[in-house]
């Protein structure tokens, strides 16, 4: 990094040319996390990147550039937009894959990238449980595809890590193990989260996501079946019985999970 002094902002009348030069060399300062998502995936994707990299090296990409919060919202939203898959859904999880690999991410926000990789290989199930049996609207079953084949690829990359990562993204790998089953992953997850079933009792959040995904792991219809018939009457926001076992599963999954993340958020705002 340069020693030498670096302005707050630039003059007025840059723009241009003469403001992505500024913003490449780092005489612009975004907020900090994209300054670490931008270094992160320039190591990483050193070739073409996918469209949504623009916000990360493009100032004029994103009008909230000053901004984390913002900043992350307009990120993943340019990725899964409002949850629903577009054309270049698919370019962007080389991006999510990327940052949840590296260490240099914060634990957090690792958390996140995996969280938003899993509701992109869900989003046709989600939403047909949603739905049904009406059509979900928006539905763009080309780029569903292209993007759940995307994250199945990266998976074992991503599980690849588990013994080093922390149990936040323990639990988010969790999510991901069970929308790609094999029998490799399936028999090791049981005794991976079994410390997290024994920490967290039946009845709260981590401890209902935990014994779900152990349902999932066993692959029994008729037991996932129950399962989401007594937690949906419980806690969760339902879904037609009549919807396929799987879709609704996957539904009722990712609702667990982004609760999950809330509280994993508040309980450490600071990561």
């Amino acid at each position: 990094m340069s020693t030498h002094a670096i302005p707050e902002r630039l003059p007025d009348d840059a723009a241009g040319t003469d403001l992505r030069e500024a913003w490449r060399t780092g005489r612009v300062f975004g907020p900090p996390i994209r300054r670490t998502f931008r270094d992160v995936i320039a190591d990483r994707l050193p070739g073409p990147q996918p469209p949504q990299a623009a916000m990360l090296f493009e100032p004029s990409a994103d009008p909230h550039w000053a901004n984390d919060i913002f900043f992350l919202g307009d990120f993943y939203n340019a990725i899964l937009h409002q949850d629903t898959c577009q054309p270049h859904t698919a370019d962007g999880v080389a991006l999510l894959t990327a940052l949840a690999v590296d260490d240099r991410i914060p634990p957090q926000h690792r958390f996140q990238t995996v969280v938003l990789l899993f509701h992109i290989a869900t989003v046709a199930d989600r939403h047909l449980a949603r739905c049904w049996p009406d059509t979900p609207p928006h539905a763009d079953p080309g780029s569903e595809d292209r993007a759940r084949e995307a994250v199945r690829s990266c998976t074992p990359d991503l599980l690849a890590r588990w013994a080093v990562e922390c149990p936040s993204v323990r639990l988010a790998l969790a999510g991901l193990a069970v929308v790609f089953p094999t029998d490799r992953t399936l028999p090791a997850l049981t005794p991976r989260l079994q410390g997290f079933a024994d920490q967290h009792r039946q009845g709260t959040d981590i401890g209902d996501y935990v014994r779900f995904a152990l349902v999932l792991a066993a692959r029994d219809d008729h037991h996932t079946l129950t399962a989401v018939e007594t937690l949906t009457d419980a806690y969760w926001k339902g879904t037609t019985r009549r919807a396929p076992t799987r879709a609704r599963a996957l539904h009722l999954l990712g609702q667990m999970l982004t609760t999950v993340g809330d509280n994993l958020t508040r309980s450490a705002p600071g990561e």
